[in-house]
């Protein structure tokens, strides 16, 4: 219990410091993009940008990462939400143009952090780094803005962006990729007996 109380303590502290930092440009930026992913609409968009490309890699890091964001939001925004019954932080001190709607929903993990994660994760398993360094960036800012605007301690997002790469990671053992399968395929072929007559089954 105790080192849970100074966990919170730690966390507070934190999430005030990063609140209370005025960083030019960034309130008008933030907001929107931390709105833009709510319900994972942020990354429908860019998955779908993906895919119309029509590049196969492409193709396959859309569809990793909305698989990865089936996985990661029911984990952080029903079973851990229900499990850890953490209050959101007070942010009326906030500059006004900066504080989001709080959602009614609790605070630790933030599923925003989950999602956005779990996206960069699976995308970054398909993409070439000119596209999962930028997705990257954007999933980094996302998590940065759910403490920024108020709706969450740095602790949640921490906890929230772990389960999302997790769930990127785990997309792996749901749909391997075609270069994995290709050794399991030749150690099958090499494992089949050879006919009587000299010609292989």
């Amino acid at each position: 219990m105790r080192l849970r109380s100074r966990l919170h303590r730690w966390d507070k502290r934190l999430f005030k410091a990063v609140a209370n930092a005025h960083l030019p440009g960034f309130e008008s930026v933030l907001p929107p993009l931390s709105n833009a992913a709510n319900n994972a609409v942020l990354w429908g968009l860019i998955s779908g940008g993906l895919a119309f490309t029509g590049r196969r890699r492409l193709r396959r890091a859309a569809t990793r990462g909305l698989l990865a964001i089936s996985v990661a939001s029911p984990l952080a925004n029903i079973a851990a939400k229900r499990a850890f019954n953490r209050k959101r932080p007070l942010a009326d001190f906030l500059p006004l143009a900066r504080v989001l709607r709080t959602p009614s929903s609790t605070s630790f993990p933030s599923g925003h952090s989950a999602t956005a994660a779990a996206f960069a994760t699976a995308v970054a398993l398909e993409a070439p780094r000119r596209v999962s360094v930028p997705v990257g960036v954007v999933a980094g800012a996302v998590c940065f803005s759910r403490v920024y605007t108020g709706v969450h301690y740095p602790g949640d997002v921490l906890a929230g962006a772990a389960i999302g790469v997790a769930a990127g990671l785990f997309t792996r053992r749901l749909w391997p990729d075609v270069g994995e399968a290709v050794p399991v395929l030749r150690k099958t072929r090499a494992a089949r007996p050879e006919r009587t007559d000299g010609q292989s089954e």
